[in-house]
């Protein structure tokens, strides 16, 4: 079968190495057919040399959709040609935040794609409890947005109550778009959200997210002002991992309020620990997702309360898996979502 290794920063090869077999199979493994795989920006570091916790060689793709091949004799959750996805998260199970119920934060959490082997092949292994399955109604392409959507779905639990709240998320990047619209879906009054790409807040509009503001042609209080009025905003999102971003947000927000916290940031952002005080924010960081993310972030775009088909950009054959990320460079705040495709 095809892989795609890169074997350092920039150098990626498709090679062919051996086919897993269905008798190779343990007790609870699935073998499965990969049909698209997704590219997000954790995967753009990697190729830069960027992600700190990334070693090489290394084998990507942690977003995905797939067909089941064969499973293993204890099976029972799932069969032959059900189409699925898996979170990609390896956990120990034995640490406290295991023992708690939030594998999600493991002391020993291993990713998919970047401390551990991705599923950029044409088969790939996976335990049942960690597959998904999706409705038959869901393209290959909506199968493997379940990933970034179970982002929004869990950072959205993050947040105390959404319910009747203002609610404002800054950056429209794929991951700000469908927090945001699980934010509307979880009940919020009215949420903004904001960026400095007209490209990235008109796919805001596209998902069907009516209050949008560009921040480099007019002011964050001007545009929380036109929106909100003398309500302001309860909670807020922290998506595109810039400082200006974070200051804004907790100068802003109401007292009491919160602030969620999902960017990652290229350089250590600085907190006025006193006003966060004065103030009583609370501030909450944001890991991935659980298996409960997973599942109602598939359920909730098979019912086409989440909108992703707006977010796709481009197609790429398997073996022109370094032309997508090139493409992603050059088309930079022009381009959402880049799939793969594997296995048609």
């Amino acid at each position: 079968m095809r892989q795609a290794i890169m074997h350092k920063p920039g150098d990626i090869e498709i090679r062919q190495v051996q086919d897993i077999l269905p008798s190779s199979l343990q007790a609870h493994e699935v073998l499965i057919s990969i049909k698209r795989i997704g590219v997000c920006g954790s995967d753009i570091h990697v190729f830069h040399g960027e992600h700190p916790a990334t070693p090489y060689p290394v084998v990507q793709g942690h977003e995905y959709s797939a067909i089941v091949l064969a499973t293993g004799s204890a099976v029972k959750s799932v069969s032959k040609g059900m189409k699925v996805t898996a979170r990609p998260q390896l956990v120990c199970g034995e640490c406290g935040p295991c023992n708690r119920g939030q594998y999600n934060a493991c002391q020993e959490l291993k990713v998919q794609g970047f401390q551990a082997p991705g599923v950029a092949q044409d088969m790939f292994v996976v335990p049942e409890d960690r597959i998904v399955i999706l409705s038959d109604s869901m393209s290959f392409e909506q199968g493997a947005m379940v990933e970034p959507a179970a982002v929004g779905a869990h950072s959205t639990r993050r947040a105390t109550k959404l319910k009747g709240k203002n609610v404002v998320v800054s950056g429209a990047g794929t991951i700000g778009n469908l927090l945001a619209q699980f934010a509307i879906a979880r009940g919020a009054n009215k949420v903004l959200i904001t960026d400095i790409s007209d490209f990235r807040l008109q796919k805001a509009r596209d998902c069907g997210i009516e209050y949008t503001l560009n921040v480099k042609n007019e002011s964050f209080e001007e545009g929380i002002a036109s929106v909100f009025g003398t309500q302001g905003f309860q909670t807020a999102f922290e998506a595109a991992g810039v400082q200006s971003s974070l200051d804004v947000l907790m100068s802003n927000v109401e007292k009491g309020g919160e602030v969620v916290i999902l960017g990652v940031y290229a350089k250590n952002p600085t907190v006025n620990m006193f006003y966060l005080g004065e103030h009583e924010l609370n501030v909450f960081g944001s890991m991935m997702y659980k298996h409960e993310d997973y599942e109602e972030a598939a359920e909730l775009i098979a019912s086409g309360k989440i909108k992703t088909d707006p977010l796709l950009s481009k197609h790429f054959n398997f073996e022109d898996y370094k032309d997508a990320y090139r493409f992603i460079e050059e088309q930079g705040d022009k381009t959402m979502k880049v799939m793969i495709d594997v296995n048609d």
